[in-house]
């Protein structure tokens, strides 16, 4: 009888080991060194100066990383300054100063389309004196872009009030045909194009019609980061494409992408667009996918240290490679990082950017431990 009961409590114990690893085997990976346990390990023995890291009191939440280049930012407000107040000459120089850097010379048409907002009297002044001049008919294309998204907002189409977006894509067509018209006068240009492929995901351009675009932005600059980015939304399954061809599309660009590049983070882009619809998914962390965001780590790696898309780049890498359960790599992400928090995803937490981040630290340390 005793030797009966051992033998039930032994199989009974062993079946608890079973049940036990195999619970652990399917949580997401995520939530494998997450819970209680992280959480008080964090709050009583989590050191970051033991690490590497900042002290918490040292967290700026104020910026992503450190303060641009003092010149450059000077010349983008005497640029709109001067916009402002009439001078479209001003604007001209600017945009032509960045050459055939075209990822720079968009970041200047921004600018511009932003200055053009409230009063673009300057805008039809320099369309006026320059008519053939591919930034202006660029600035003021996108401009009509951005004016019809104002209406339509960022919200799922299912949540646009109707009027609203009619209004919406009543004014594409002409935004449309601005941008056509610039392609044609300055044919070297890829500005133009990148206006089409903005308005042509809301105006339901068949595969097809968005590939011809695609192709013609190709061939003037084929690593523009901005068309990279509106042609992911295309593909993405809130418009007119899937997860599997928005991730098909990311992993293309990336690759292709050459050293320097800030293109590996359209990976991170596709995982942001899938996490804001239904959440980080554990399934997702398979061994592909934390190779792929491995392989992002190293390529941005190659980006000049003040290039202006890194900081926010390596704030997004360092969430999903905690979210994958790459807790080394995390930590050596918030490394990177130092001491600057105010970036995506922390300042969209309900309990502060300093705190979000802090806790993402602890968690990445919590996890690296080995």
């Amino acid at each position: 009888m005793i030797a009966t009961c051992l033998l039930i409590g032994l199989v009974v114990f062993l079946c608890g080991i079973v049940v036990r690893s195999r619970l652990r085997a399917n949580r997401p990976a995520g939530a494998v060194r997450g819970g209680p346990l992280a959480s008080r390990w964090i709050r009583t023995r989590f050191d970051p100066a033991a690490l590497g890291l900042p002290p918490t009191a040292a967290l700026d939440p104020r910026r992503a990383g450190p303060e641009p280049d003092p010149a450059r930012r000077a010349g983008a407000r005497r640029t709109a300054e001067a916009a402002r107040e009439g001078d479209w000459r001003v604007a001209a120089a600017y945009c032509e100063a960045a050459g055939s850097d075209w990822d720079e010379r968009w970041s200047r048409i921004e600018l511009l389309v932003h200055a053009a907002g409230n009063d673009d009297r300057w805008l039809a002044d320099w369309r006026a004196a320059q008519p053939g001049n591919g930034d202006a008919g660029t600035v003021h294309a996108m401009l009509l872009v951005s004016r019809a998204w104002a209406i339509r907002g960022a919200e799922y189409a299912h949540k646009v009030p109707e009027a609203d977006m009619r209004r919406f894509q009543a004014m594409l067509p002409s935004a449309m045909a601005a941008a056509q018209r610039t392609a044609d006068l300055a044919p070297h240009d890829p500005g133009p194009w990148v206006v089409m492929l903005t308005a042509a995901r809301a105006m339901g351009y068949s595969h097809s019609q968005f590939c011809d675009l695609w192709r013609n932005l190709q061939a003037r600059a084929p690593h523009h980061m901005a068309a990279h980015t509106q042609a992911l939304q295309y593909w993405c399954a809130k418009w007119s494409g899937s997860d599997a061809s928005m991730f098909d599309f990311a992993v293309r660009a990336v690759a292709g992408a050459p050293a320097g590049s800030p293109l590996p983070g359209l990976y991170l882009q596709a995982l942001d667009e899938v996490a804001r619809r239904d959440g980080f998914r554990g399934s997702r962390a398979d061994l592909t996918v934390k190779a792929r965001l491995r392989d992002v780590a190293v390529r941005l790696d190659t980006l000049a240290a003040d290039h202006d898309a890194l900081p926010r780049l390596r704030h997004r890498l360092a969430h999903h490679l905690l979210a994958a359960g790459l807790y080394p790599e995390a930590l050596e992400q918030f490394r990177r990082i130092g001491p600057y928090c105010g970036a995506r995803p922390w300042n969209e937490d309900p309990a502060g950017a300093v705190a979000a981040f802090d806790h993402a630290r602890g968690r990445a340390a919590y996890g690296a431990r080995g």
